[in-house]
């Protein structure tokens, strides 16, 4: 056999080497009907059931079968026969869970070759505002709340304080913006200064909280101010002065029983016992 000859017949043995498996590799696939897509995308609110279709296209000449799974997808047909030259669209459904998350569509055929293709789900979530005002408290020259944003969107909190007391308002201040910002479902601690707060009084403080959209919250808590230190030098008087004279109605009352005051050291005198015995 000559050189030429020879070349030729191990070029044929390699091209009949490598030919079934290009075919079994390019035998069939999977991917997102219509084209154009490389992997599924859908949104919608938890629970929302999506609807998607999925192809398995087959362009060898003999026909395949393919069983297709997905946590979370169903199919209208799981198990799938395409035939040779043919192309087939599954429909399947898919839920929306409750936060974002990727799952795959497998499908795998009787010799055990196997595609996946992508589908990313995100989660929308309705927008909602609402904040709460709580635990409203007087700590002596400040004011401590706390405020709570109890919707779904960033909220920029405004605030006004009013204060009435015994004999009428002693603190208003108007609506401000507060310097902070209350991401979802957060719970922020915040004190307003009152350093010239009664110091004798008994007063209702009212927090109203407000922010964009027509949020609107408002507390109340009570406070009682005492001047403690004065309160105490007066009764610590009046006790010193009710004991003085305690004291000296009692010695009053010995001596006028011809008793001496109690202290003198001296021992009382023995008065003569008359017996009418004469002498």
């Amino acid at each position: 056999m000559s050189s030429a000859a020879r070349v030729l017949f191990l070029s044929l043995l390699l091209l009949l080497a490598v030919s079934p498996v290009a075919s079994a590799a390019e035998r069939w696939s999977l991917a997102p009907s219509g084209g154009g897509r490389p992997s599924f995308y859908g949104e919608g609110p938890a629970g929302t059931v999506l609807e998607d279709t999925v192809s398995v296209t087959n362009p060898s000449g003999a026909p395949v079968t393919v069983r297709l799974h997905g946590t979370g997808v169903t199919f209208e047909d799981g198990t799938v026969r395409v035939p040779a030259r043919t192309r087939a669209d599954v429909p399947f459904t898919v839920a929306v869970p409750t936060a974002d998350r990727a799952v795959e569509i497998v499908a795998r055929d009787t010799d055990g070759g196997e595609r996946r293709v992508r589908v990313q789900l995100r989660v929308t979530v309705p927008e909602l505002s609402a904040l709460t005002v709580e635990r409203v408290r007087v700590n002596g020259d400040r004011i401590a709340y706390e405020l709570v944003n109890r919707g779904t969107t960033p909220i920029a909190p405004r605030l006004a304080v009013q204060a009435d007391g015994v004999f009428g308002r002693v603190l208003d201040r108007a609506p401000r913006t507060l310097p902070v910002a209350l991401p979802p479902g957060s719970r922020t601690e915040l004190t307003e200064p009152w350093p010239d707060r009664p110091a004798l009084d008994a007063v209702d403080v009212r927090l109203t909280v407000t922010a964009a959209g027509g949020v609107s919250d408002t507390a109340v808590a009570s406070a009682r101010f005492v001047p403690w230190g004065a309160v105490t030098g007066v009764a610590g008087v009046m006790a010193a002065a009710g004991a003085f004279f305690v004291v000296r109605h009692r010695r009053r009352r010995r001596t006028a029983f011809g008793g001496e005051p109690a202290g003198t050291g001296q021992p009382p005198q023995k008065e003569a016992e008359l017996t009418g015995a004469g002498t």
